[in-house]
């Protein structure tokens, strides 16, 4: 594949499409040169979502380790093992992104994936750089989010490489709901004229 061609997907989530933020968030995409192949609102199934986060044991110890330092670090003994609170996280961000409508986006264009990674920003809000969609437009934060129970809050998905844009893709989107057309702006961009 050419690397104009590279793919990722992006959902905005319910709190992003709630806070009327899919404009400003696709204006920011396509400000960059990249192009929308695809684009609906629907609200994620279960078994879907599931799919699409694809989350091992070893990722939710990882994640639920991160909760057992918190709680040490704070004087608080676990109550759970780091595996549990793992499996813990990945149920709220089921929920959270089953809970209402999202956006979803396919983009290509050249280096899709790294681009939009560095527009959305790190996972944490309050950690986001500023002039990211995260650090800009939300405020939310794990310390907030494990205090409430909930996933963070941070308006936003992409994909993390090329890999499983690829493997996401599939998931939202049948093959022919993809259109491949030419951009004037990648005319420009590519020097395509």
């Amino acid at each position: 594949m050419h690397p104009k061609k590279e793919r990722t997907f992006v959902a905005v989530k319910h709190d992003g499409v709630q806070r009327a933020l899919v404009g400003e968030i696709i204006k920011r995409i396509e400000g960059t040169g990249l192009k929308i192949v695809a684009l609906k609102m629907f609200v994620p199934d279960m078994d879907k979502t599931v799919k699409h986060y694809g989350k091992d044991d070893a990722w939710c110890e990882k994640v639920g380790q991160r909760t057992v330092d918190s709680l040490v670090k704070d004087g608080k003994t676990p109550e759970k093992s780091a595996l549990l609170y793992g499996k813990d996280v990945l149920t709220q961000l089921y929920k959270y992104f089953t809970f209402g409508p999202v956006v979803g986006m396919v983009i290509e264009g050249n280096s899709a994936v790294g681009i939009v990674k560095k527009l959305v920003g790190g996972t944490e809000p309050t950690t986001s750089d500023v002039g990211t969609i995260r650090g800009d437009l939300t405020l939310d934060s794990y310390e907030l989010a494990n205090v409430d129970g909930r996933a963070v809050r941070n308006l936003i998905h992409c994909s993390d490489k090329s890999e499983e844009a690829e493997r996401e893709i599939e998931i939202w989107w049948k093959s022919e709901e993809l259109i491949d057309y030419t951009s004037i702006q990648e005319k420009i961009l590519y020097d395509m004229i």
